[in-house]
């Protein structure tokens, strides 16, 4: 058969990405449950495939030639896609992956999750958290929760809980020698914020009559854990979403001063990804997502990926 007709096979493709990341053959064989010398060997098949070497070779480390670095690359790539393939067609052993904000996960998820296993004991959910402001999708998840500034009306989009503003402080505050009783005793206190742009803040002081944001003493994070936990410690005063709060309110870590929640017009929805619609769990799940909400709408499923 003609070489041009021909492909390396997996398994010295995946001896090339074990190699490549540990920079040993030793322990890429280790990882793949090979000998040594098997690995070789699969190196060699691909060598002998493109006809140009893989590896610069040394007796203390292995390094990739050019041709190695550019046949890596897509052998990655190819496994990448047979993985994601293979949990698209055979999910029924394993979790149903969703991703979203750490914050989201302590605040929101947690709490309910006891609630979701009494009632599905059987099935398993697989939580993935980012740090970052944006929840980007990913292959790898089955959903994704991310914030919205308003809400979507996409029928794969499931909105979960609308964004309410509110300050929140320990208890001691409230009751110290120099009580917090109203928008102007917070003078008197840091503000604390749980992102770098400071928004919630200038929103919450603007539509209550607060002075500008720069007239107050500011201690900035960049996660609701920082801020809320800070605001625990008596720190200052956070600014923060109701509900992602409201456990800590409801066991008295955190008081809510004064003021009543401002509704923003964001939201916290929640997406579905293409390989969800083979989970053999997903309308439960779904379900269930939805009971929390109120909503029984529950969204479509997206168009599978070609």
């Amino acid at each position: 058969m003609d070489k041009l007709h021909r492909v390396p096979s997996l398994q010295a493709l995946q001896a090339l990405v074990a190699v490549a990341a540990s920079d040993s053959f030793t322990q890429a064989a280790e990882e793949l449950c090979l000998t040594q010398s098997a690995v070789s060997r699969k190196i060699q098949q691909l060598e002998s495939h493109f006809g140009v070497p893989m590896f610069v070779r040394n007796s203390r480390s292995v390094r990739l030639t050019v041709e190695g670095e550019q046949v890596l690359s897509t052998a990655q790539k190819i496994l990448e896609q047979l993985k994601v393939l293979e949990s698209r067609i055979s999910p029924q052993d394993r979790p149903f992956r969703i991703r979203m904000h750490v914050s989201l996960a302590v605040r929101w998820l947690l709490p309910k999750l006891t609630d979701f296993y009494r009632r599905y004991p059987d099935i398993s959910l697989s939580i993935e958290t980012v740090a970052t402001e944006v929840v980007e999708p990913s292959s790898d998840s089955d959903a994704y929760i991310l914030y919205l500034p308003e809400p979507s009306s996409d029928p794969t989009c499931l909105n979960l809980f609308e964004e309410a503003l509110i300050p929140l402080c320990a208890p001691g505050l409230v009751s110290g020698t120099q009580p917090l009783e109203s928008v102007e005793d917070l003078a008197h206190f840091p503000l604390i914020h749980r992102s770098t742009d400071k928004h919630d803040w200038k929103l919450w002081l603007a539509a209550n009559g607060g002075l500008l944001l720069e007239d107050y003493r500011q201690i900035p994070f960049n996660l609701d854990e920082l801020a809320l936990d800070a605001a625990a410690r008596g720190l200052g005063v956070a600014m923060t979403d109701m509900t992602l709060a409201q456990e800590s309110i409801d066991r008295g870590v955190l008081v809510v001063p004064f003021g009543s929640p401002l509704k923003t017009k964001g939201v916290y929805s929640m997406y579905l990804q293409p390989s969800a619609a083979l989970h053999p769990a997903r309308s439960q799940i779904m379900q269930w997502f939805a009971q929390q909400t109120g909503d029984n709408n529950l969204p479509t499923d997206p168009p599978a990926v070609p």
